[in-house]
């Protein structure tokens, strides 16, 4: 639903699993060979991958300062078991945390919310206020007080619905 630009570095992934469905209208490209090839999930994954996007969610609408959409598991305690080990790249030593050798996509998870602690960006990925959309985004806004995925979407949908309210 955004216009945003991807979020950066390793949370283009988790913007990609939280966004694959669209509340408003329940699709979900995860019920599709395709998408769930794009996270290299077989169908026996999927319910796994479905509480993993779900409890993400929940972390990117508490960033925004607002409730949890519906009860999950603790998105710590999924990423817990996601075996992850300290990467060095031998030509120029930088190091970072990397999936270990399964890369499931918890591990994946983990390693690019780890990334993104170290960049300072992972507070800054939200998800839209919008109660039909909960859509991820990254708040690239100066003063970080973004509140929804699309201002000429959702925001115009708040903005209005206020106006609305006040009798106009």
């Amino acid at each position: 639903m955004s216009e945003r630009s991807p979020a950066p570095g390793g949370l283009g992934l988790v913007e990609a699993l939280v966004n694959t469905v669209d509340l408003e209208t329940g699709a979900d490209s995860l019920d599709t060979r395709e998408g769930r090839a794009r996270f290299g999930l077989t169908q026996d994954e999927v319910p796994a991958a479905r509480e993993l996007r779900e409890s993400l969610r929940a972390t990117l609408l508490a960033h925004a300062g607002h409730p949890p959409h519906s009860p999950v598991t603790p998105l710590g305690e999924l990423l817990a078991a996601a075996p992850l080990v300290v990467a060095v790249d031998p030509a120029d030593g930088s190091a970072a945390l990397a999936p270990a050798r399964d890369g499931s996509l918890a591990a994946r998870v983990a390693a690019a919310v780890a990334e993104a602690l170290v960049a300072g960006t992972w507070s800054r990925f939200k998800a839209c206020e919008a109660a039909d959309c909960h859509w991820a985004y990254y708040d690239r806004s100066p003063g970080g007080r973004g509140r929804w995925c699309s201002m000429q979407v959702c925001g115009a949908r708040a903005k209005m619905r206020r106006y609305r309210a006040k009798g106009g």
